[in-house]
């Protein structure tokens, strides 16, 4: 398929996803979101890949939303609420989908851009990087899941703060607050991503999958409920090919081959 919005790439089992609208800072218009869906879409039943990277390149993972496009569209109350629960919404289908996610981000992270990198599974960041949910200033408020994965992810204190406020942060900070899993040089953004990717390569994807869905599933549940859950898909791992290939290799005290069967 021919991206307008996005740039694809795939090498050594690892999908990249670059946004690419660079003249409005990587805004995430309809069409972006449009595209970046069918390829997350195309990669998840690719089972050549085994993690997705997303990023926006050196210099700005994403600005937030396409204010103009919305302005020009003139979106009313029921357009802005179908678009949300549209069957292409990239937001929710990152978070469900089976495959690690790292989100790369250099220069701003904002709004959508900052909700966009919340939704993947890690989230590598640049010196450069500066998060923000700043809706509340074009008198909105975050759309796109800010209000409830940033307190998730930073606790409910200071996600008040970021979203009420409309303020940005800093990589460092992001970091010290538990949003970004590390804060790496600019120009080596790219291949510490690539770096941990290898690393979840090495993994049984079905184990990836189902940890995925456990801890993702499990955090908005009971305890009791979430163990049952947990204990439900540590049992289903016994009937995998690549669970018995683990327990071999480290009698044999060697390196596990996983096949993703």
């Amino acid at each position: 398929m021919q991206y307008q919005t996005i740039v694809y790439e795939k090498t050594d089992q690892t999908a990249v996803i670059t946004l690419n609208r660079p003249e409005k800072l990587n805004a995430l218009s309809p069409a972006l979101l449009k595209e970046l869906h069918a390829a997350l879409s195309a990669t998840d039943k690719d089972d050549s890949v085994r993690v997705i990277i997303i990023t926006g390149g050196d210099t700005v993972f994403a600005a937030g939303a396409d204010l103009e496009a919305m302005a020009a569209a003139g979106l009313d109350v029921v357009q802005v609420f179908k678009a949300r629960f549209a069957p292409n919404n990239p937001f929710d289908y990152i978070e469900q989908m089976g495959k690690p996610v790292i989100a790369a981000i250099a220069g701003y992270a904002l709004g959508g851009g900052c909700e966009l990198a919340m939704c993947c599974d890690f989230r590598i960041a640049a010196e450069s990087a500066q998060f923000g949910q700043p809706e509340v200033r074009v008198g909105l408020i975050p759309g796109a899941g800010g209000t409830q994965r940033l307190p998730r992810l930073i606790g409910m204190t200071k996600a008040k703060e970021l979203i009420m406020v409309g303020e940005f942060i800093g990589a460092k900070e992001a970091e010290q607050l538990g949003l970004v899993n590390a804060v790496v040089p600019t120009e080596k953004l790219l291949e510490e991503a690539k770096k941990l990717a290898a690393k979840l390569i090495q993994r049984p994807p079905f184990s990836l999958r189902l940890a995925k869905m456990v801890m993702n599933m499990g955090a908005d549940r009971d305890l009791h409920s979430a163990l049952a859950l947990e204990r439900e898909a540590f049992s289903m791992l016994f009937a995998t090919e690549d669970q018995k290939e683990g327990i071999r290799a480290f009698n044999e005290k060697r390196k596990p081959d996983f096949k993703g069967k």
